[in-house]
């Protein structure tokens, strides 16, 4: 089985893994426990619109900052206070990324590393591929370090080279953990008051749920 990391942009035609740690994977991931319908969305005005249709919740960032008149933000501990049967998110960077991948596509973080590679083994045919969602077109180390985590678990397949560094980076989870509180990204959440959720998002492990988006939704992947 062929592993590659890629950023921004997906390649494979069987199985990609979006990864946007802080925080649309996170929350999507925390999201699947007590709402089984999301609608991730690119803008603002199409999640407005779609929600009375839905009779959905909102939860939605851009710069971090929670839009106005949401329910929520982009937050995985907000998003807990929440429960009903649909949600429509739509995120700075996150949502992006899902609407490019045109193989099968899940979504991956810290909190479910192992369960979404143990999934991409199963399901794929020959390559999985692991996508860095970045920050605005820019690269972002929690993305990339997230990365590594989730294929971390795919150690025995064929990596390349950019797989391998990943993997490589994450072997001390201290360094890992100081890497990402001191990120722009995580940053840029404390000084918006979310530093908890910076706090939550490095939590290994913590899910086994495996969000897969196909025709417009996301759901469990049973």
């Amino acid at each position: 089985m062929q592993v590659s990391l890629s950023f921004e942009r997906s390649l494979s035609k069987d199985v990609a893994i979006m990864v946007d740690v802080l925080r649309a994977s996170t929350t999507i991931t925390v999201a699947l426990e007590k709402i089984p319908n999301i609608i991730p969305t690119l803008e603002i005005e199409e999640a407005l619109a779609l929600a009375p249709e839905h009779q959905a919740f909102l939860a939605g960032e851009r710069g971090g900052a929670t839009i106005e008149g949401f329910d929520v933000g982009n937050s995985p501990l907000e998003i807990q206070e929440l429960e009903g049967e649909t949600l429509i998110i739509t995120t700075s960077n996150g949502t992006r990324i899902l609407e490019g991948i045109r193989g099968r596509a899940m979504i991956g973080s810290f909190i479910n590393a192992r369960a979404v590679a143990n999934k991409a083994l199963q399901v794929a045919t020959d390559h999985v591929e692991v996508v860095m969602a970045g920050v605005r077109g820019n690269f972002a180390i929690e993305d990339f370090l997230g990365a590594g985590e989730i294929i971390s678990h795919l150690q025995d397949e064929e990596l390349d080279e950019m797989a391998q560094a990943a993997c490589l980076a994450i072997e001390n989870q201290e360094k890992v953990d100081q890497a990402v509180k001191g990120s722009r990204s995580a940053q840029n959440l404390k000084k918006l008051g979310f530093g908890k959720d910076v706090e939550f998002c490095l939590q290994r492990d913590k899910s086994q749920l495996v969000p897969e988006f196909k025709d417009g939704l996301i759901r469990i992947l049973e």
